[in-house]
């Protein structure tokens, strides 16, 4: 949420509007004779969770009284290409990073890092955890 929640202030102070996007994909597993799609034949249902989870993000998130608009967009995909396509013609890309921990807590996360180098717009990095930016 500390992206979200950074994307939400910049919008305020520019006057831009801010898409929560967030991808969602069936796990997959080795099956032992190449991967398996996990959600196959399961009752959970991911697209819904992944919509939980986004609305409920914007809703803690969002000041009732902000004139910032804010739109939940959800997309089966993997998270990096997701985060890619929806930035095509964006002012701006904004990601979360949670880091590998550790010493290597320098380093940015796989789809971070892959927004950064092939974004079509500027993308900002917000590091950590929530308490981190509050």
């Amino acid at each position: 949420m500390s992206a979200l929640r950074w994307a939400i202030r910049q919008a305020g102070l520019t006057g831009a509007a801010v898409d929560a996007v967030i991808a969602w994909s069936y796990p997959v597993m080795d099956g032992g004779f190449g991967w398996v799609d996990a959600g196959a034949g399961q009752d959970f249902n991911f697209q819904e969770a992944a919509t939980k989870t986004v609305t409920e993000a914007v809703a803690g998130t969002l000041d009732p009284s902000s004139e910032v608009r804010v739109r939940a967009q959800v997309t089966q995909g993997i998270a990096a290409q997701v985060l890619l396509d929806a930035c095509d013609g964006a002012d701006l890309l904004v990601v979360g990073s949670r880091g590998h921990g550790g010493f290597t807590e320098a380093l940015p996360g796989s789809v971070s890092q892959h927004c950064v180098h092939h974004a079509s717009c500027p993308v900002v990095v917000i590091r950590g955890q929530d308490h981190d930016h509050a």
